[in-house]
């Protein structure tokens, strides 16, 4: 895989309570610079980075109940929402942990349905935060987000107690199918890495570590 394709895949991020302005008006550069496929970014920047990339093909994602997903589906919606107006194309979402891992199965999927449903034509990365569940939870999501029609499925927030893994993405492609996108997010930092997750499946990379990534790609 060539520079500008990886680059095409990679969601540059950086989600930091304390990003400055200063901070944030870099990343838009330098994912204008190396033509990242978008900037994730905490809903307060969105409308910040909208104005710095307008004439750019650098897509803005907005990630929503950010990281815990325990804010209440309403408000879910409610913060996509806005965060589409300011300018996001894309919404990253994370489910309700607790209520999932509570049996509320039914629960976090009329949620998804919900988030999905209110998005229309913005699509929705569903974050399962795969650290904190087992292989029948993640199976479940999964198949929750195919019906909710999210998408894409996404592994971690980075901010878990664990990121990524590449059972994770080929278990997460296996239930979803061949069509619905995979972000595999979470300590993900060489090119080696993201090799292995796009190998395992994976459609979409998240990182913070895409410019040294894309500097490790082998002559």
């Amino acid at each position: 895989m060539n520079r500008s394709s990886l680059a095409k895949m990679i969601d540059h991020t950086l989600l930091h309570a304390f990003a400055t302005e200063i901070d944030i008006r870099e990343l838009c550069e330098e994912a204008r610079l190396f033509e990242f496929r978008a900037v994730s970014v905490n809903p307060v920047w969105v409308a910040f980075c909208s104005k710095i990339l307008s004439d750019s093909d650098v897509k803005i994602d907005a990630c929503v109940a950010f990281p815990l997903g325990a804010a209440t589906a309403r408000m879910k919606i409610e913060e996509a929402r806005d965060a589409v107006q300011n300018g996001a194309a894309e919404i990253d979402m994370v489910i309700n942990i607790g209520a999932l891992k509570s049996g509320y199965a039914h629960y976090v999927e009329k949620e998804i349905t919900a988030v999905v449903k209110a998005m229309q034509e913005h699509p929705v990365k569903v974050i399962l935060e795969t650290s904190y569940l087992d292989n029948d939870e993640k199976t479940a999501v999964c198949e929750m987000c195919v019906r909710a029609g999210a998408a894409f499925v996404k592994t971690a927030t980075g901010f878990g107690k664990g990121g990524a893994t590449v059972e994770d993405v080929k278990l997460m492609r296996k239930v979803v199918g061949r069509d619905m996108g995979i972000k595999a997010a979470g300590g993900i930092r060489t090119y080696r890495d993201a090799m292995r997750f796009i190998e395992a499946g994976a459609t979409c990379i998240g990182t913070s570590a895409g410019i040294a990534i894309l500097e490790d790609i082998p002559e």
